[in-house]
């Protein structure tokens, strides 16, 4: 059923409110609406995936990995230790907190070889980290869309934060990243987040805090470029926690969308090798000692502080320690507001749209920064180091937009966990 929004858009910092029953749009002469709808429900849906006639998977981070028909039906695939419902039923699969089901991909090739991709937290004996570990998955889907088999662990060796700590947000399971996506090399991508450990990001061997770039098996790919003595599966290193990839359409380009720590969400343009510049180790680069060996909240991490002065602290890309490190396009005017999945919008239906990035915000709003709520349409410049920006504000109260996604028909989803809800949202 379609909503009533109230919108803000703004472009050149002129600012236009206005109502539209069931319509979105920009307040300029060349205005383009567009129209959202509810789609699927889902709980605390986190990621989506298609096929080109339509079908859709996705998934909830407590339940599992589903999919979507195009008449409409779902079908339970895969579920968490413990669920019900589901044709396959993985017992070391769980949630808690931000952990648990994340990301999902479908091989390119999927007509002939039936292969999803799933990425999860997950616990047992054999896991690493205190007896967990983030894994991702390739499994075969049924010839009727009804169940899987097959399942291989391709990667299993992801971190994962198993304790409590003296932090914001400062749970098991925190910032696992957790998007995979397949490039048009062919290659898979996977986003790891830095699981509040200090020295992952820029450990040449953990894989915290990185993008991964993998074959089918979970090998590395060749021509992957990462410093002396790295693991060769990575791509690019010094990220916080990153939740969205996209490839710009025609040039292959990679961009990855992170949340920032109290400042900066950011929207970067990867290099082969590259290094993201975040590195929240305590007692380097001019930082004291931070809690638990963690300053990606210091100063002050638990009450007020202008973001200048946290950025100046401990930046998200630093530039003094890292001069040759990847600059961001956009940096959410020096605020984080939860930034997460990202995808760039296909199609003529989306007129000056078309080739520009869509970003989706989870709508923190904490210590005076004012709460997200929005979609932003960025126009990346050709160069990948700047951006401009309009405003699509989305009218609900705290959303949390964990993805934002695109069918072969170039229509956008939204998967909101606060609302429970996928949206379609085509332009009009």
């Amino acid at each position: 059923m379609n909503k009533t929004f109230t919108v803000k858009a703004l472009r050149g910092g002129v600012a236009t409110m206005f109502a539209v029953a069931g319509l979105l749009s920009v307040g300029t002469a060349s205005a383009m609406a567009v129209k959202a709808d509810n789609f699927q429900q889902a709980e605390s849906p986190w990621d989506m995936a298609f096929l080109k006639d339509g079908t859709m998977f996705f998934t909830e981070k407590c339940k599992g990995l589903s999919v979507r028909t195009p008449n409409g039906d779902v079908k339970k695939l895969l579920g968490v230790g413990g669920s019900s419902g589901f044709a396959k039923v993985k017992d070391d699969l769980f949630c808690d907190g931000q952990a648990g089901v994340q990301g999902v991909a479908v091989d390119p090739d999927f007509d002939s070889n039936r292969y999803v991709y799933l990425y999860s937290s997950s616990r047992g004996a054999n896991r690493t980290y205190g007896g967990y570990n983030n894994i991702l998955m390739r499994m075969k889907v049924g010839s009727s869309l009804a169940d899987v088999s097959d399942i291989v662990e391709i990667i299993n060796d992801f971190g994962y934060k198993p304790k409590k700590s003296n932090h914001p947000f400062g749970g098991p399971g925190a910032h696992n990243g957790g998007r995979v996506r397949f490039g048009p090399d062919g290659f898979i991508y996977v986003a790891i987040g830095d699981n509040h450990s200090g020295e992952g990001p820029q450990s040449p061997t953990q894989l915290r805090g990185k993008i991964l770039r993998v074959d089918r098996d979970g090998k590395a790919a060749p021509g992957n470029k990462p410093p002396a003595g790295f693991d060769s599966r990575v791509f690019t290193y010094g990220h916080r926690n990153p939740q969205g990839i996209a490839f710009r359409p025609g040039t292959g380009e990679v961009f990855v969308s992170e949340n920032g720590p109290w400042h900066s969400d950011e929207v970067t343009k990867l290099e082969n090798g590259g290094n993201g510049g975040w590195d929240p180790r305590d007692n380097v680069n001019g930082r004291p000692a931070c809690p638990d060996g963690y300053c990606g909240y210091s100063p002050n991490q638990m009450g007020a502080t202008p973001p200048k002065e946290r950025a100046a602290f401990m930046p998200m890309t630093d530039l003094k320690a890292y001069p040759n490190a990847m600059k961001p396009a956009w940096n959410n005017n020096g605020l984080s507001q939860g930034m997460c999945g990202s995808v760039f919008l296909v199609g003529k239906q989306w007129k000056e749209w078309e080739g520009r990035l869509a970003v989706g915000y989870a709508g923190i709003g904490i210590h005076g920064t004012p709460t997200g709520n929005r979609i932003d349409i960025l126009d990346i410049s050709k160069d990948g180091k700047s951006a401009k920006r309009e405003e699509l504000l989305w009218p609900t109260f705290a959303g949390r937009f964990r993805h934002v996604s695109l069918d072969h028909q170039g229509n956008l989803y939204v998967a909101d966990e606060a609302s429970g809800m996928i949206y379609k949202v085509s332009p009009q």
